[in-house]
């Protein structure tokens, strides 16, 4: 092997005697850096686990709930009493971010929490001025600041610097962003700039003008004395000081900065947002952790609706309260929630949130009720029922205003809200089938403990909410399918069906034939107002008042009354709830579509029947229909009137006779005649004879039995008359005397009880062996009826004077 020959003059010697030490230096110093980066890495560490970073709790902090548009309708501050509304960076104006990130932080994107440059130029400044010219701290730092506030000396810097460096280390940007978005200060008790923005403008930090964004970009840095509520034209200098930098940095055009200068900084009220208050604690209760909750409410509606309410209630007499809401039918979705007249008024208990305060319904259950009806077979939509005195075992309804009028139609008797026939479908039905299918449909019914469905729950003898019965009003405009009401669209759609498609079609077509008080059949109607399908209801005791009503797009509900169930005597649904209906339906966003008739479902037909019978008109029966009428049918089957519930009242209605053709005699048995007849009939209940023309009385009277025929026991029953007064007599006062004229009266022909009316208006209920004294203080004709439980009746009728 050749070796390599030595270098001239041991330059390799000399090479390698030089270069050893420093190379040994180098790596000495090397390892001593690696020693203080394993050691400051482990301070870090240590530092970091000592001195976690103060983040806000997650689920701590204020709540806002929001309408559907992002508007703020209320919110609760924290256990600090600062209002903050949750935000992020992508849901705050871009113009907002140019604004504050030029001004604030330029490099934010780029350094790791401090700007060493920033810092440096801030120091010389300092020294050279001798105070503070501008801050070297970063967004990042100021955050910082926020979340663990520090004295202004050497020491507080330096932790302002560390724990900068800590966000970097533990969050992204994004998040630093978003805690300065959501925390930094804007004056008082408002932190962050969504609760800013609407503070002291108004509107959603999503929706800034150039000059807007600009001015809530400047506030934090001297939240107390730039508020522009209290020093406006100092906040708008400000402003303009960053509009010029922007346009110096070229972020914004000369025209958008000039245009931004001419806006004007206003001062505004501080107040806070507080519309569907009640909502807003419905729904912070139920979601305690969600700092933020988006509603279904229509803010305009809402507006709209609390107005309307809090101006009908001045109206009314003192502590009445009021309540409404607006659902939408096809999501049902709560566009408006007034949960009391006036929140927080005390003397109102405007804090009681009456939407969902079981009260009594009063007659709002009658539409079901007739529903449940038409799809049992029992009725169709002119049904004969009779308005008449009846007792169902002890209980002994009676009408609103005292008065019964006789043979009605279903339709009318639902429209009139008749109680006397709804108690007799109710019996019919079964209170308890009734109340099942109601809960099924969604509304819950509250009974006093121990109680169970009765025949009182029609006329109100029970509890129902005002949400569960505008949900199941909605059925009406559904398809008979009802719903739960949604406070939030991220709540499913809860749907029962409660009655059939035609069922519901014919319900929503008797009530929308409900004309309006003070409106007659020949009033012109331009046709433009959304066809309304309305109830009212009024409770035992001018307790509640109750309207209820569903439009082809919307279903309302009102209630009127005070929560703490004192009566308010003269108030009833049809004069204190029904005007509020009415004003807020005709208020409501309308199309020419919402006039028009609904198209009727396949299974619903229209027909002609006749009374008495109910039956569809027959040609070679004339005389069985004594009254025509045009009515509407579900699957083609039309029931006939409905068999008279005492077994003493019943008779048939369709009567087979034969007669003799020549004297027209009726013929019994084996009783022959030489030449016969066949005669038909058609019976009125016997509970409707009082209140039938002579025309319908001779239509359907028997015919004398034919002498030498045995009794057929048609003739049965009580002949009544009326002693004490003679027919057609006339009354007048006693000479001298202020006293109305005054009869006692004696039913004869009876034993048992006897039922008093006056006019249609019962009167008195007494034993036949007892006068009925009665004075008549109205001029004019008087008709007097006895009445018994059998359907026995005598009627005489007097003129009394002035």
């Amino acid at each position: 092997m050749r070796l390599a020959a030595p270098s001239p003059c041991g330059v390799d010697d000399w090479f390698h005697r030089l270069m050893l030490p420093r190379r040994t230096t180098a790596l000495r110093w090397l390892r001593r850096l690696l020693r203080l980066g394993i050691a400051l890495c482990i301070t870090a560490f240590v530092l970091d686990r000592l001195f976690p970073l103060p983040l806000p709790v997650a689920d701590g902090g204020s709540t806002v709930v929001l309408a559907r548009d992002g508007t703020p309708l209320r919110a609760f501050p924290d256990a600090d009493g600062v209002w903050r509304y949750p935000v992020t960076p992508q849901t705050v104006s871009p113009l907002y971010l140019d604004a504050l990130l030029t001004y604030e932080d330029r490099w934010f994107r780029l350094h790791p929490g401090v700007n060493p440059l920033a810092l440096a130029r801030a120091a010389a400044q300092r020294v050279w001025h001798g105070r503070t010219v501008s801050g070297g701290s970063t967004l990042t730092m100021q955050v910082a600041r926020i979340l663990d506030p520090h004295s202004r000396t050497a020491f507080g810097k330096l932790k302002q610097v560390l724990r900068a460096l800590q966000l970097e280390a533990h969050l992204s940007k994004d998040e630093i962003l978003s805690l300065y978005l959501n925390h930094a200060p804007f004056g008082g008790t408002i932190h962050g700039v969504e609760a800013a923005a609407w503070a002291y403008l108004g509107k959603s930090s999503q929706r800034l003008s150039h000059a807007e964004a600009a001015l809530l970009a400047v506030l934090p840095q001297a939240p107390s004395r730039l508020r522009p509520d209290r020093n406006a034209g100092l906040a708008q200098r400000y402003r303009d000081k960053l509009l010029t930098r922007l346009y110096e940095l070229r972020r914004w055009d000369a025209a958008t900065v000039e245009d931004a200068r001419h806006e004007t900084v206003t001062a505004r009220t501080l107040d806070p947002p507080l519309s569907a208050a009640l909502l807003a604690q419905r729904l912070h209760t139920a979601l305690p952790q969600q700092r933020s909750i988006r509603s279904t409410i229509d803010r305009e509606l809402q507006a709209a609706m609390e107005a309307r309410v809090s101006s009908y209630l001045a109206r009314l007499p003192e502590r009445t309260s009021a309540a409404l809401l607006l659902v939408d039918n096809t999501s049902l979705n709560v566009l408006a929630y007034v949960g009391s007249g006036t929140f927080a008024d005390i003397q109102r208990l405007g804090y009681i949130d009456m939407v969902r305060a079981p009260r009594s319904p009063g007659s709002t259950l009658k539409p079901f009720l007739y529903g449940l009806a038409l799809d049992d077979g029992l009725i169709h939509s002119e049904s004969l029922l009779v308005d008449a005195p009846q007792s169902f075992g002890d209980y002994r309804p009676g009408n609103f205003d005292q008065a019964f009028n006789g043979p009605v139609s279903a339709a009318e008797a639902l429209r009139l809200s008749l109680n006397v026939p709804a108690v007799d479908l109710l019996d019919r039905v079964s209170p308890a089938r009734f109340a099942a299918r109601l809960a099924n449909g969604g509304v819950a019914l509250h009974w006093p403990q121990g109680a169970s469905p009765n025949l009182a729950l029609i006329l109100g003898g029970t509890g129902a909410t005002l949400e569960d019965l505008v949900g199941a009003y909605a059925a009406f405009n559904r398809g008979g399918i009802a719903a739960r009401v949604r406070l939030r669209a991220e709540e499913p759609l809860a749907e029962r069906r409660l009655l059939s498609a035609g069922a519901a079609y014919i319900v929503r077509h008797m009530l929308e034939a409900n004309l309006r008080p003070g409106q007659n059949r020949d009033t012109f109607d331009p046709g433009q107002r959304a066809r309304l399908a309305w109830k009212t209801g009024t409770s035992y005791g001018f307790r509640d008042a109750w309207a209820l009503g569903t439009t082809r797009r919307y279903t309302l509900g009102v209630w009127v009354g005070r929560p703490d169930g004192t009566p308010v005597p003269g108030q009833y649904g049809a004069i204190t709830a029904l005007p509020l209906l009415f004003q807020a339906v005709d208020s409501l966003p309308h199309s020419p579509e919402d006039a028009a008739p609904a198209v009727p479902p396949s299974s619903i037909s229209e027909v002609d029947i006749c009374w008495p019978l109910g039956t569809a008109f027959e040609v070679g029966q004339p005389q069985l229909c004594q009254e025509k009428r045009r009515a509407l049918v579900l699957d083609d089957v039309i029931p006939p009137t409905l068999a008279e519930r005492d077994a003493n009242a019943w008779q048939a209605a369709r009567l087979s006779l034969r007669v003799d053709a020549r004297s027209g005699h009726r013929l019994s048995g084996n009783c022959k005649a030489p030449t016969e007849r066949n005669l038909v009939l058609a019976r009125w209940p016997a509970l409707a004879q009082p209140w039938l023309s002579t025309w319908q009385r001779k239509a359907s009277r028997l015919p004398p039995l034919a002498p030498g025929c045995s009794d057929d026991g048609l003739d049965r029953g009580e002949h009544l008359t009326i002693a004490g007064v003679t027919p057609g007599s006339s009354l007048v006062r006693a000479p001298g005397s202020k006293q109305p004229p005054q009869l006692a009266l004696r039913a004869l022909g009876t034993q048992g009880v006897v039922q008093w009316l006056v006019n249609g208006r019962i009167k008195a209920v007494l034993d036949a062996n007892r006068p009925f004294e009665h004075a008549f203080d109205t001029p004019g004709p008087q008709a007097v009826t006895a009445l018994t439980p059998a359907g026995s009746y005598a009627r005489v009728d007097v003129q009394v004077l002035r």
